[in-house]
């Protein structure tokens, strides 16, 4: 079996943020990258696929706020407040502006981040993401954040990891699947239902239409916790992006290295080919205009 090296991610730093101390990692050479991880886990879930944006990028992974070896004031926090932890972050890094790559709640991150913010973004990448869960979330998320609350944790991983990835995936890749698995355990119950309650509250579809960024949208088309329809919607909303539908759930972009390889086009700068390797049967591109063909 593959051992992940966590060590990939570089060493750990940390400084003091708005709402407590934010831990991140740092590596590799070129461009800043940051990356935000997705709800109740940490930055060692990108371990696996570092290596992929080290080789362009200085890459940066973030553990949000109360995740990892972040702390928080135990108080309850928004989406716009985890941006707010970003834009902390670069200040406290020297970064005028930087790419953004968020997976999941890390996405919600990253769009509110770039609408928000506009001239701190440059490229950006959302996975497997929304900008909103719909008109039932707040009660939705409140059932989640209570089960996040009370149930054991290792009661909920089998849920989880049927979210995360592939059945073959899961497969063949069972240490990707160890690490998450980890990284979930460990996280706090607290903290975990903050997170659920901060996404039922979360609507940044306004935001969309604020991004300037050069925007490319990944979606996995088993995706169950933000299906390809919300991946839609948010290319719809954002002038010029691109928008991929690639094989795969939820953690889309740890189950085809076609698809790393098309973000690290999209990072470069360089024109996104949609001419895929076997790995990436099914895409569809969207145009400046919003048709998706």
């Amino acid at each position: 079996m593959t051992i992940l090296n966590r060590h990939a991610l570089g060493e750990r730093s940390s400084f003091d943020g708005p709402d407590g101390t934010l831990s991140y990692y740092r590596t590799g050479t070129g461009e800043p990258l940051i990356l935000l991880h997705s709800l109740a886990l940490s930055a060692p879930l990108w371990a696996g696929i570092v290596d992929d944006f080290s080789a362009t990028h200085d890459v940066v992974a973030l553990d949000q706020r109360g995740h990892g070896q972040s702390t928080w004031s135990k108080e309850d926090f928004s989406i716009a407040d985890l941006a707010n932890d970003v834009i902390a972050l670069m200040d406290h890094l020297g970064l005028a502006s930087a790419d953004v790559l968020g997976l999941s709640m890390g996405g919600s991150v990253a769009l509110t981040l770039a609408g928000l913010y506009p001239d701190r973004v440059r490229r950006l990448v959302l996975c497997d993401t929304t900008a909103w869960y719909g008109s039932d979330a707040p009660e939705a998320w409140r059932e989640r954040a209570t089960q996040a609350a009370s149930r054991a944790r290792y009661l909920q991983i089998a849920f989880q990891v049927d979210r995360w990835y592939s059945e073959e995936f899961r497969r063949h890749h069972p240490e990707q699947v160890s690490l998450a698995t980890g990284l979930f355990l460990s996280c706090t119950p607290a903290v975990h239902a903050a997170a659920c309650r901060c996404l039922g509250a979360f609507d940044s579809r306004d935001l969309l239409g604020q991004i300037t960024a050069s925007t490319l949208v990944i979606c996995g088309e088993g995706d169950l916790a933000t299906p390809p329809e919300m991946a839609k919607t948010i290319a719809d909303g954002v002038d010029g992006a691109e928008l991929v539908i690639a094989p795969g759930r939820h953690f889309s972009i740890f189950e085809s290295e076609s698809l790393r390889q098309i973000i690290v086009r999209h990072l470069n700068g360089e024109t996104v080919s949609f001419s895929f390797g076997d790995d990436l049967s099914s895409t569809c591109c969207k145009t400046s205009h919003g048709a998706v063909r």
